[in-house]
């Protein structure tokens, strides 16, 4: 990984938007939701006052706007605050 997040971010793949049809009509692209978990792929070091309770390999729960979506290697992730996750699954 060519990314290390620092202080208390968190580097999320998210999971790949269900594919749904209604009555035989396929949702686009830009319908979809966003989906809401994802696999922790690299942590920061945390902070003096909050340390790092999700560690890589995790799959997490997050808000619907959480983050700031960026792209490295074609593949879209998420840097988010660790207090943006709302569980560990």
């Amino acid at each position: 990984m060519t990314i290390k997040p620092l202080a208390d971010r968190v580097l999320v793949l998210p999971a790949p938007a269900e594919e749904k049809t209604i009555g035989g009509i396929i949702i686009p692209d830009s319908a979809k939701e966003k989906p809401l978990k994802g696999q922790v792929i690299a942590i920061g070091n945390g902070t003096k006052d909050e340390e790092m309770v999700v560690k890589p390999g995790d799959t997490v729960l997050y808000g619907k706007y959480a983050g700031t979506e960026i792209e490295l290697d074609g593949e879209k992730y998420l840097i988010m605050r660790q207090s943006d996750i709302l569980a560990i699954l």
